[in-house]
């Protein structure tokens, strides 16, 4: 199968996905925000934070290890592969030995000296640290399993386990909504580390029973060379991604310290809707990024430039199309959606949604930075830039700043880190800015301005309601996607969407004879 098609395979698998375990997700929310409250759920959600902060190092084993996989896929090497996943999962196991014995210290820190957390909670708070401590175990556990996934490109399964996931999660809540045998609060922790461990456990039976190189035989396939290579990438990979960790997770222990654990279910809310928003443009990015390493893997660099732009366009689009409605109309949906709406809660998630619409056009770049491989310099700077907004934002708490600032500096990082990005990817693969600023830049602000006159328009004319809501996804929508084929999209990603619509048809026609 060709790469594009791939591709538009792949993504039509995961937005099927998308589309059951969004609304799912999200009503799912609601009902664990009732069953614990505002208190408690904030408890749960920076208690969370502070692990997700902690496990920095599997962010960059990760990175390192889907990296190499669809890089010797690119390559076409089974061997290679096989000593890939030997010297990953052992990586992976000392890692997670060694964080478990990290959070355990530093979680005694956080929770006795930093956090604010009312006393008569302070023990169920530390019993949930303990259960995303497992569930932390377990997650490092799977990545070389997901990189295997990931870089096969079998998002049937990546969409069957995300559905049974969200599936689980919905009755979780539903079953704490109902139960008053024991405090939700610990039964919820509980129930979400039962729920990783089976997952793990699926994920690795799958690898075993589908895959051959995940045959493991530390003594026949380790390769210290590769060993190397994999440490000293993921090494680099450390330095940025501990400190972007820190700094997004640690914004919840900030507002904890200076506003207390309800600012912090404001910030879980924000996370939450921007985390299926996101879904939109991850869900094509997660198809295109093994695609980018395996073309660099192969020496075929012309067209992993080409894929980068083209994501780049088309990943922001699909963000757009879902953030400006829900940037206009945030409270109308929340009036609908939640039934205590925690303080900020709105503004937070308007403010991220812009973040994250800034961030999206450089994504793919950072994509084929990472599968070139050549970081260093990349990593180093970003990781300084990175660590300047916990110290910022605790400046601006310290001087009576509201707490809604906190994502204002982080939309400002965002600009700053998008043309860092931007530059690498310049002397790293030989982007073009002029390119990438007139085929990209351009044309991505220019669709979304008038797409923001449109939507705005129609929200000074007309009253609330779900009929100017309508208008805003369906008039405004039709109308964007008008402009995006016109002017936001090149002639030959045209033929492509062309050559596969006519395609569809086809088949559907072909079905029903």
């Amino acid at each position: 199968m060709k790469a594009a098609s791939r591709v538009a395979v792949n993504t039509s698998i995961l937005y099927g996905k998308m589309a059951i375990t969004v609304f799912i997700s999200l009503y799912s929310t609601r009902l664990i925000l009732n069953a614990l409250g505002e208190n408690d759920y904030g408890i749960f959600n920076v208690v969370a934070g502070a692990i997700s902060m902690l496990g920095f190092l599997n962010a960059s084993m990760t990175a390192a290890s889907q990296r190499f996989m669809s890089y010797a896929q690119g390559e076409g090497t089974i061997l290679e592969l096989k000593k890939i996943f030997n010297v990953s999962l052992i990586l992976h196991i000392v890692i997670s030995i060694a964080a478990v014995i990290l959070l355990e210290i530093v979680g005694h820190i956080l929770l006795n000296e930093v956090l604010e957390i009312p006393e008569e909670r302070l023990l169920a708070a530390k019993t949930i640290y303990q259960f995303m401590v497992i569930s932390t175990f377990f997650s490092i556990i799977g990545v070389p399993f997901d990189a295997i996934i990931n870089a096969h490109e079998n998002m049937t399964l990546f969409a069957v386990i995300g559905i049974f996931e969200s599936i689980v999660k919905f009755l979780i809540a539903w079953f704490l909504t109902y139960q008053s045998l024991y405090d939700p609060l610990i039964g919820y922790g509980l129930l979400l580390t039962l729920l990783s461990l089976f997952l793990l456990i699926s994920r690795i039976g799958f690898c075993w029973w589908r895959y051959e190189e995940t045959k493991f035989s530390f003594k026949k396939y380790y390769d210290p060379k590769i060993f190397k290579n994999m440490t000293n990438f993921a090494s680099w990979s450390l330095i940025n991604s501990s400190s972007s960790m820190i700094s997004t997770y640690g914004q919840g222990i900030v507002l904890n310290m200076f506003f207390g654990a309800n600012i912090n279910a404001a910030q879980a809310i924000a996370n939450q809707i921007n985390g299926q928003v996101g879904v939109f443009s991850l869900t094509l990015q997660r198809a295109l990024n093994p695609i980018i390493a395996k073309s660099e893997g192969a020496g075929n660099r012309s067209f992993m430039k080409k894929a980068t732009l083209t994501g780049s366009r088309f990943s922001f689009y699909l963000l757009m199309l879902i953030s400006i409605p829900l940037i206009i109309e945030m409270e109308f949906i929340f009036k609908y959606w939640l039934i205590d709406i925690p303080e900020y809660a709105i503004i937070f998630c308007r403010l991220l949604l812009i973040k994250n619409l800034v961030s999206q056009l450089v994504i793919p770049v950072n994509s084929a930075i990472l599968a070139v491989g050549k970081i260093k310099q990349y990593q180093i700077i970003a990781a300084i830039i990175t660590s300047l907004n916990l110290p910022i934002n605790y400046i601006l708490f310290k001087n009576g700043y509201e707490p809604y600032y906190l994502y204002i500096q982080f939309i400002i990082y965002q600009i700053i880190m998008s043309n860092i990005i931007i530059y690498f990817g310049k002397i790293t693969f030989g982007l073009s800015i002029k390119n990438f600023i007139n085929s990209v830049v351009l044309k991505t602000v220019t669709i979304t301005g008038i797409y923001f006159l449109i939507s705005t328009l129609i929200y000074i004319l007309l009253d609330e309601g779900i009929l100017r809501l309508l208008l805003l996804l369906v008039f405004g929508t039709l109308l964007t996607l008008y402009n995006i084929w016109y002017f936001g999209i090149i002639n030959s990603e045209k033929n492509l969407l062309k050559e596969k619509f006519y395609y569809a048809i086809k088949l559907i026609k072909l079905n029903n004879k």
